[in-house]
């Protein structure tokens, strides 16, 4: 029975893998952006982290997990003699990537970190059962990848702490490696790891040979990450230069993170924000199961003496020391936690867990943000169908060149477009993200060329909106009695599985008004902007 559950939610994993949801910008500029301008030649903007003077992401561990999987496919097309790989085929490529890697490697990790063999059949189905698993790590983040490092960062403490005959040296090298990519990774991975990693002590005490293999191996990993993370900031710069001014992206990560005056440019939380609102986002009734486990003031529930919930817990209670808390910042909390606590059979338990992984998974998994994707990947073709081409006077046609104005949606991924020299065009995207209605009624009135411009001499005549169909503010100009502007959005294209969640105004509307705007007129449509009076 258990194993056609796990199978099929196996295939459910499969489905939101391929499910075009966008979660957080961060899984796209973190990421794919970073890469797709260098190994494939398509459009890419990276984000401050990235540009700024001291800059404070690494690419140490995203190079293998986005980087290598590009140049893969892009010799597999280089063989195939078509070119380079469509955005399509990378961006399912990589969402293949990640979910093989949780398949693999996370499962792997919840059977290993399982000490009772009649309890791993029950941790493993329950962990693939729950939305995180389904949706976050299918997703390119890095708080996906740290979940991977810090639950093997678990299985090799326990490899190496029941060794009592032996060094476990492979074990201590191989902890060294993830402790670097950890770090490196996000500077939050020690605080899941550091109260589980006193349990080395002893061996390192009975075994030196142990600690100096760790210690030896993790400034050697320590040093090529400096390497490689100097030498993208500055191509130029040589491997002795790496060493004489190396680019410390941790400590750069460090100091930005431990000013309030910079997390709150990102917002800032209450303290209790991890464990009172965000880990019942991600565990809704198995937290609850947990909670009332506590009501035998005479014992210490089991599952709080595991080595899985003592990373979890001492790494949220870290974590909420600084201000700015998200959700995403939990998620290698939920496989250690689900897989050290005992769920009982209860009917009750069985059907809200499924309601409640069901229903989120559907919102973040589908309907989050999920025609960013879709529209971003369609845009090159809109613009074609829609523009007609004109030829000069020596019989060529023209390049195409087009404004993209998106409008209360996440950032759309530049690297999305691709490249697109042969079918000469020139798309600019600009991003206004969440401005009032009257600052996006001005953009369009800038964007948009009056009729006494000659169209042979504006080369941004073209301008096309993205927003969603939830943004009332845009119907003056789809109903032209509605407004007397002489601007005009004519509907283009529709994507109708995508929620606007950053679009809820319940203090103003209220609830039910609200719902039906942002669930009711879901989907993101494009127009293109005209002119209604010109002749």
């Amino acid at each position: 029975m258990w194993r056609r559950t796990y199978l099929l939610l196996l295939l459910v994993r499969v489905y939101f893998a391929l499910s075009p949801s966008y979660l957080h910008p961060d899984e796209n500029f973190q990421g794919p952006e970073v890469f797709a301008g260098r190994t494939l030649s398509y459009p890419s903007r990276l984000p401050w982290e990235f540009t700024s003077n001291n800059p404070i992401r690494s690419v140490f561990p995203l190079w293998p997990v986005y980087n290598l999987p590009m140049n893969l496919l892009k010799w597999f097309y280089a063989e195939l003699e078509t070119g380079n790989p469509s955005p399509p085929a990378v961006y399912y490529f990589l969402r293949g990537v990640m979910f093989f890697l949780s398949f693999v490697l996370e499962d792997w990790a919840v059977y290993e970190l399982v000490p009772f063999p009649r309890h791993r059949r029950a941790a493993v189905v329950l962990v693939a059962s729950s939305y995180v698993t389904w949706t976050y790590q299918t997703h390119t983040f890095s708080n996906s990848i740290e979940t991977l490092l810090v639950a093997w960062g678990l299985v090799l403490i326990r490899r190496i702490v029941e060794q009592k005959r032996r060094s476990s040296i492979f074990s201590c090298v191989m902890l060294s490696l993830i402790a670097v990519a950890g770090v490196f990774n996000r500077i939050t991975f020690p605080a899941f790891l550091l109260i589980p990693g006193l349990q080395l002590l002893p061996h390192f005490w009975r075994r030196p040979i142990s600690l100096l293999v760790f210690a030896v191996f993790g400034i050697f990993f320590c040093g090529i990450a400096i390497i490689v993370d100097t030498r993208f900031y500055h191509p130029s710069a040589s491997v002795w230069d790496a060493l004489h001014a190396p680019v410390v992206t941790p400590l750069n990560n460090l100091r930005y993170n431990t000013n309030t005056s910079n997390l709150a440019l990102h917002g800032l939380h209450p303290h209790y924000q991890h464990f009172l609102v965000n880990l019942p986002q991600l565990l809704g009734p198995a937290l609850v199961a947990m909670v009332l486990s506590f009501w035998n003031p005479s014992a210490i529930p089991s599952w709080l003496k595991t080595t899985q919930a003592v990373s979890a817990l001492s790494g949220t209670a870290m974590l909420s020391i600084f201000p700015h808390q998200e959700p995403r910042f939990l998620i290698p909390c939920v496989p250690l936690l689900l897989s050290c606590f005992r769920m009982r059979k209860s009917r009750v338990f069985l059907t809200s867990w499924i309601i409640f992984n069901a229903a989120l998974g559907f919102l973040m998994g589908v309907y989050h943000q999920g025609g960013v994707v879709p529209v971003q990947l369609a845009i090159p073709s809109i613009i074609s169908a829609n523009v007609p081409k004109q030829e000069d006077v020596s019989g060529k046609q023209p390049g195409i060149s087009a404004t993209v104005l998106w409008w209360k949606t996440y950032s759309p991924p530049l690297w999305l477009l691709g490249n697109n020299t042969s079918s000469q065009l020139d798309i600019e995207t600009r991003d206004l993200m969440g401005i009032s209605g009257p600052e996006m009624a001005r953009e369009l009135e800038s964007a948009v060329p009056s009729c006494t411009v000659k169209p042979a001499s504006d080369t941004s005549k073209h301008v096309f909106v993205v927003a969603p169909n939830s943004a009332t503010f845009l119907d003056r100009y789809t109903s032209p009695s509605a407004d007397p502007s002489d601007l005009e959005l004519h509907e283009l294209w529709s994507y109708r599985k995508h929620i606007n969640l950053d679009d809820l105004d319940i203090g103003d509307d209220g609830l039910i008004p609200t719902l039906r705007r942002v669930v009711g007129r879901r989907g993101l449509n494009v127009w293109i902007a005209r002119r209604a009076r010109c002749p």
